[in-house]
C-alpha cells in the first residue's frame, strides 16, 4: 500500500506505519504547443523587445520604482488588443488554465477563469524580482521567451513556512515534496502555472544577455 513502509528499518519489529501527504500545492509545467494553436517563438519575442523599447512610460515606472530591466505591468493591459501575436497567446494560455483548473478540481459554479492581466518581463544581467505573490486572482503563471545559458530559474516557498515556528531547517538532501524551497529551471516554450496565493521569486541573472518571459493572472467571475 502507498505510504506504508516497514517501522522495523528503524529498529521497531513489529510496528507498521502510515504516512500521507495532506494539502497539495499543485504546480503545472507543460509545453506552450502543447495545446491550441502553436505561437510564434520568433514574433513574440521580437514583440516583446519592441514593446519595451517603445514603452515610455512603462520604463519611467521601472525606473522610478527601481525595477532593473522592464516590465509592462504598470504600463499596458492590453497588448492581447494591441498585438496579434499576445490575442493568439491568450487563446494558448485559457487551454492551459483550463487543464489546470481542472486538475485542481476547483467547482466553479456558473462563473469561469478568466484572464485578468498580461504581462511582460525582461529582467537584464543583475536583475531580480523578490519574493511576491499576486493578489486578487485566482491561478497566475509565466511563459518563457528568452532564457540564456547561465539565466536564473524561478524558486517557490512553501506556504506554510511562516507558521513553522520552532521547526528545525529541512536536510539538503530532503525529498522535493518535504523541502522549504524548489527552484524550477524552465525552457523556452514552457509555461508554468500556480495558485496565485504560492509566493515565489525569481533570483538574480547571471546571464549576459536578457531574461524574457510573459507572465498573466487569472480571475473567477
Amino acid at each position: 500500500m502507498p505510504g506504508l513502509f516497514p517501522a522495523r528499518a528503524l529498529g521497531y519489529d513489529a510496528l507498521m506505519s502510515e504516512i500521507s501527504s495532506l494539502f497539495v500545492t499543485r504546480l503545472y509545467r507543460a509545453r506552450l504547443a502543447e495545446l491550441g494553436k502553436p505561437v510564434d517563438a520568433a514574433e513574440l519575442e521580437a514583440s516583446c523587445l519592441s514593446i519595451a523599447e517603445d514603452d515610455e512610460a512603462g520604463q519611467a515606472w521601472c525606473e522610478e520604482n527601481g525595477y532593473a530591466g522592464y516590465t509592462s505591468y504598470a504600463s499596458l493591459a492590453d497588448l492581447a488588443w494591441r498585438f496579434p501575436v499576445f490575442k493568439a497567446l491568450v487563446k494558448v494560455l485559457d487551454r492551459h488554465v483550463e487543464a489546470f483548473a481542472s486538475d485542481l478540481a476547483f467547482d466553479l459554479g456558473e462563473g469561469k477563469l478568466k484572464l485578468d492581466s498580461l504581462w511582460i518581463n525582461i529582467l537584464p544581467e543583475g536583475g531580480i524580482h523578490t519574493s511576491h505573490i499576486h493578489p486578487h486572482s485566482v491561478i497566475s503563471g509565466t511563459t518563457y521567451v528568452a532564457m540564456p545559458e547561465g539565466t536564473s530559474a524561478i524558486r517557490f516557498e512553501d506556504p506554510r513556512l511562516a507558521m513553522m515556528m520552532a521547526a528545525p531547517t529541512r536536510a539538503k538532501d530532503a525529498p522535493r515534496e518535504l523541502r522549504s524551497f524548489i527552484t524550477i529551471a524552465p525552457d523556452v516554450g514552457d509555461i508554468l502555472l500556480w495558485e496565485s496565493w504560492l509566493r515565489h521569486e525569481v533570483p538574480m541573472n547571471f546571464a549576459e544577455q536578457d531574461r524574457i518571459s510573459v507572465s498573466f493572472n487569472y480571475r473567477w467571475e
